[in-house]
């Protein structure tokens, strides 16, 4: 049975995921790609894959937050996060912060918001009203 408060929590979960991965995608887009450029160049990649993240941190989330081929951008948004651990992060997969607090957590938050929303899809309140293949 489905309550009426599944589509309202889908909402926020988008609201609240893609919203805040946004802001990191701001920060590349408007003040700094060349920092992840630097990281994918030393990771032994192309530099051009460095604006793969504005896709994963810019425009997913955007379609994410307008609910618009929401499990399409949602698994462009969990690719995203897989590339930040291994191009950036990879040393600290197995790693604690002082506070005793997984390293790559905020990472792997994103992820793991990004895969819940790719299987759950938009809901009602959304550009596409949750319906379609992608939404």
């Amino acid at each position: 049975m489905k309550l009426p408060l599944d589509d309202l929590g889908k909402c926020i979960l988008r609201l609240a995921g893609g919203g805040i991965l946004l802001f990191h995608g701001v920060f590349k887009v408007f003040t700094d790609i060349e920092h992840v450029k630097r990281l994918v160049e030393t990771a032994g990649l192309p530099a051009v894959l460095a604006y793969g993240s504005i896709i994963g941190e810019f425009i997913a989330p955007i379609f994410v937050i307008i609910g618009y081929k929401t499990r399409l951008a949602a698994l462009i948004m969990v690719i995203n996060m897989l590339m930040t651990i291994v191009v950036a992060h990879r040393d600290l997969v197995f790693e604690r912060n002082d506070f005793g607090g997984w390293m790559i957590e905020t990472n792997m938050l994103f992820l793991s918001i990004a895969l819940t929303i790719a299987f759950l899809g938009a809901g009602r309140y959304s550009l596409s009203k949750g319906k379609g293949l992608w939404d």
